[in-house]
């Protein structure tokens, strides 16, 4: 079997028969630009001592239709077992490996799935490499990835770590209010990441929090847009260096412009949270973590699905919206990288069993066909989640969009490719990646910042820590394995009233949706049940309470604050770290990064798209308090 190294080198010298010296002598036979002594040549694309731009468009030129509307759609990648390729099957995950790179022409690719071997998953990107360069033009793979250091609670929303390193989602880092440690996370993210391949980051999400029953606000920075400029002016610079190239990490920020004021909190990825909407005429507010990112040398930008009512713009989805992407992104903020749509767009599907239209919005009644000279209409680069080229090949054909329209997308799109150096140096070292990803000092700066950005909210007679009970204390524990405590060598009863403390890790009030992708979305009322606040209060009213709410949005819980002796906030933390804030061997720094609503009415009440409009917040932004026997409040 050829070696990856003897495959590139057997693709970086070509037959001189069938191509022209100076100029095209007609189609199918590109210029040669470099010849060598035995014959063959070495196309220009592939010579490192040229300008990237001449590389860039010496291979352009090279393309066929077919392999240049490849290049414009970011599908879905999957791992067969022990890090084969994935042969495909009848199921959702789609088509093989083999099929998307060699007959497709793709060659960016979202990685699905956990990765808990880090070596394995390293000779996975190799052989997929390794299956790029046997391609006529053997164009290298890109790999993104969706968040995956996050210790999140809801995996439907995004992958558990895995074999990274774990620091609490978006929200922590922001309730920290740390920058340098937001820029360290990225640096050791971005390390992490780079060691089994991945090279695109499918974020970070800058949406700003104004709606707080929205289920997507995990993934924030919060509800303060100069929290969040300051934050992910760090996150991007940390993903990518302070100079773009072959040790870097390209970020996609999303959503733009802004998917944070969504009409009633529904998300649009559903029929019903199609609509954003502004009734505070507060639109430009929510481009300031845009702007920002523009200013860090954000590489790429994704629109969100939802389509805007109430302005100046039309009302169908953003990424089908000329007046959004091209007048405003390009032309109005000055954005010249690559605009990536979000998932699905174009092609009805399947998920989880669930049927799934095509996230048309405004533009549903468009054929495919239609959708597609849409999105290229309006500006964007590259099609999220879809395996569907030969659409635009169509389109080209049929004199419906110009190849030259192509050009411009395919262009931005390889010239990344270049700078980060996959054209020179496609492959990881696997045992490198075993060494360097879960690494137990990346573990642990993880661990510590999951204690750290606990937030600590109420504190009666300043019950917290429990640095003194003795091991014949007793908890009445719920949300958390009974082992975590009884390895501190606590007893853990099955009453409330037997016990000294109870210790309740609550998840932030959610209607529970529909079956499939839905399931996963925490949507709806704020607030605890009728039922669900009654059988609290027992517990409350029987024994010493204290709770840590795992809030991935908005809460409000005004009795749990009442009447718990101590209530936490929390954004992505393992049960120990409860533990180790609860008995005082880690204390919380946190702040809040939004306020807390008094109801889900006064939520209702608010404007989707105005920060800080919630009446009578329970508690504020910024709220937060410290241990008393650590200086006081």
């Amino acid at each position: 079997m050829t070696s990856p190294l003897l495959a590139l080198l057997a693709l970086s010298v070509w037959p001189l028969n069938g191509f022209c010296l100076t100029t095209p002598c007609g189609p199918g036979h590109p210029v040669v630009s470099r010849a060598i002594s035995n014959g063959t040549e070495t196309p220009a694309y592939r010579d490192s001592s040229l300008g990237i731009d001449d590389r860039v468009d010496d291979l352009l030129q090279r393309m066929t239709l077919e392999e240049k509307a490849g290049q414009m759609f970011h599908a879905m990648l999957y791992m067969g077992p022990n890090g084969t390729l994935y042969e495909g099957g009848e199921d959702f995950l789609g088509n093989s490996t083999d099929f998307v790179i060699g007959t497709q022409y793709l060659t960016y690719f979202n990685l699905v799935g956990d990765i808990t071997d880090a070596r394995q998953t390293a000779e996975f990107y190799n052989r997929v490499q390794k299956r790029a360069l046997e391609t006529r033009l053997g164009i290298p793979v890109t790999l993104s990835s969706d968040p995956r250091h996050h210790f999140t609670e809801n995996i439907g929303t995004g992958f558990a770590a895995g074999r990274f390193s774990q620091w609490p989602e978006t929200l922590g880092l922001a309730a920290l209010r740390d920058a340098q440690l937001v820029r360290k996370f990225a640096e050791i993210a971005r390390e992490e990441y780079m060691a089994v391949g991945l090279r695109a980051a499918l974020h970070p999400q800058v949406d700003l929090a104004t709606e707080p029953r929205w289920a997507r606000i995990a993934g924030t920075f919060g509800e303060d847009s100069t929290l969040t400029a300051e934050l992910l002016t760090e996150y991007i610079k940390g993903f990518q260096g302070e100079e773009f190239g072959p040790t870097s990490v390209s970020t996609v920020t999303k959503h733009f412009p802004g998917g944070g004021p969504m009409e009633n909190g529904e998300d649009s990825h559903f029929v019903y949270g199609k609509n954003e909407t502004y009734p505070g005429h507060n639109f430009n507010h929510h481009l300031i973590p845009f702007k920002a990112a523009i200013a860090a040398g954000a590489r790429q930008m994704m629109p969100y699905y939802s389509r805007p009512i109430g302005t100046q713009y039309e009302p169908v989805g953003f990424s089908f919206n000329k007046g959004i992407v091209t007048d405003l992104l390009r032309n109005e903020l000055g954005f010249e990288g690559v605009v990536l749509t979000d998932w699905g767009l174009i092609t009805d599907t399947y998920l989880l069993g669930q049927y799934t239209p095509a996230r048309a919005w405004g533009v549903e009644n468009l054929s495919e066909l239609e959708r597609v000279t849409r999105i290229l209409e309006a500006g964007c680069d590259q099609f999220g989640g879809e395996t569907r080229p030969e659409l635009i090949v169509q389109l080209v054909q049929e004199g419906i969009v110009s190849e030259e329209r192509l050009d411009v997308s395919v262009r931005k799109l390889l010239r990344e490719k270049f700078i980060l150096g996959l054209f020179d140096n496609p492959f990881v070292d696997p045992e490198a990646a075993d060494r360097i990803v879960g690494n137990d000092y990346f573990v642990s700066l993880g661990n510590d910042a999951q204690r750290r950005s606990y937030t600590l909210l109420t504190n009666k007679n300043d019950t917290l820590p429990l640095r003194k009970v003795g091991l014949e204390t007793k908890f009445y524990i719920e949300g958390f394995n009974a082992m975590f405590l009884q390895n501190r060598s606590y007893a853990v009863v099955d009453k409330p009233e037997d016990a000294d403390y109870a210790l309740l890790r609550l998840a932030a009030p959610y209607e529970p949706r529909l079956d499939g992708i839905e399931a996963y979305f925490h949507a709806g009322s704020l607030e605890f049940s009728a039922e669900e606040r009654a059988r609290q209060a027992v517990i409350y009213s029987k024994v010493p309470t204290i709770v840590d709410m795992m809030l991935d949005r908005p809460a409000a819980v005004p009795e749990v604050a009442e009447q718990a002796v101590a209530m936490l906030a929390s954004f992505g933390s393992s049960s120990d770290a409860f533990l180790d804030i609860v008995f005082g061997v880690a204390e919380p720094e946190g702040k809040l990064p939004y306020d807390l609503p008094r109801s889900n009415k006064a939520a209702e009440e608010s404007f989707e798209d105005v920060p800080f409009d919630t009446r009578d917040p329970v508690f504020k932004f910024g709220h937060g308090l410290i241990y008393a026997d650590r200086g006081g409040t």
